[in-house]
């Protein structure tokens, strides 16, 4: 079995990144979060403009007709960047919304925004303050708030300034509730949880470079401190939950894009363990870099709190390992494998 990416999913990468290199490079990032703006607009349109919004539509439709692999690609990318775009959640909504009027709209640049389970009256929702049109998993129903109609979310103070949050009423006037599917609902849970790791994984690969880059150049002591063993314990330990974030997520990304039995298992495994290791991988670049990771003047702070947001969007670690434990008590009830 071959696990690397193909030429043209690898193509797919160096364009997303060629692109996001340009459009959501440091300096324009901060120039976009410190002018307060909820996302960059320059960046969302390039973005409609190249077509990532049709990665999975049919050709038949102006779309790419690829899969969820390729999704997982540039979300990932768009972590590394710490782009703020609601590219993630508008693809998340329009998979949830597909054969539905919505449709048209997300794949022509609507915003689109998603959420799962984080309160029984009100949910904190990624973008709902810009979104045309909120999707909410509520138990094995899907919930579809057309955020036009009304008075919208209002921006909420959050850690991470590269995406915004808004609160969603659960009895908000005018939802549709879409019910009798919850296959579609724990695909949206398989789907999101996936989505999240994949730019987790991201964020944790610059943080992973810029720490190796940085224990090269800065010299304590008369040497380098990337010399001294504790530097490297922390440098390999950050490697290596950097590739078991990769392997569960594009697994997961696979699972999901085959329709595989056992995507919802893939997908909350992935969950766990990004969960848990970008937390790590975090505090490990924290520590190597000293107190100035923390500070406004480096990097490294906007992808610490964007970690502290995946970590708690579309289920923590801790309500992913309970779904596990659920899906697999199941297997074992009606007497089949879970290895």
């Amino acid at each position: 079995m071959d696990f690397e990416l193909s030429e043209d999913q690898e193509a797919l990468r160096e364009t997303a990144r060629d692109l996001l290199d340009d459009h959501a490079s440091p300096a324009r990032v901060r120039a976009v979060v410190d002018g307060g703006a909820t996302h960059d607009e320059r960046l969302w349109a390039a973005m409609i403009e190249q077509g990532w919004l049709g990665v999975e539509q049919p050709e038949a439709s102006g779309g790419m007709e690829w899969g969820f692999v390729e999704v997982a690609v540039l979300l990932e990318e768009l972590g590394r960047h710490a782009a703020p775009a609601p590219f993630a959640s508008t693809i998340l909504a329009l998979a949830a919304l597909r054969g539905t009027p919505w449709e048209d709209r997300l794949v022509n640049g609507a915003v689109g925004a998603v959420a799962w389970g984080n309160d029984d009256d009100r949910q904190l929702v990624p973008y709902a303050p810009i979104a045309d049109v909120a999707v909410i998993v509520d138990g094995g129903d899907l919930v579809v708030h057309d955020l036009t109609v009304g008075d919208r979310p209002t921006a909420e103070p959050a850690m991470d300034v590269t995406r915004c949050l808004g609160w969603i009423p659960t009895d908000r006037a005018g939802a549709t509730r879409m019910s009798g599917q919850p296959e579609r609902a724990a695909a949206l849970i398989d789907r999101g949880a996936t989505a999240v790791t994949a730019e987790a994984l991201g964020g944790a690969s610059r943080i992973l470079d810029m720490t190796v880059e940085h224990a090269k150049t800065r010299v304590q002591f008369g040497q380098p401190i990337g010399s001294f063993q504790a530097v490297k314990h922390r440098c390999a330990d950050m490697l290596v939950d950097v590739e078991g974030m990769r392997s569960t997520t594009y697994h997961a990304a696979w699972s999901i894009a085959a329709a595989d039995a056992d995507a919802s298992v893939a997908a909350s495994t992935a969950k766990v363990w990004s969960g848990d290791a970008a937390r790590r991988v975090m505090a490990s670049g924290l520590q190597v870099h000293g107190g100035i990771g923390f500070t406004w003047e480096h990097d490294l702070h906007l992808y610490l709190k964007r970690a502290q947001l995946d970590g708690v969007t579309f289920g923590t670690s801790v309500v992913h390992r309970q779904r596990l434990a659920q899906l697999l008590r199941a297997r074992i009830e009606a007497g089949l494998s879970i290895v």
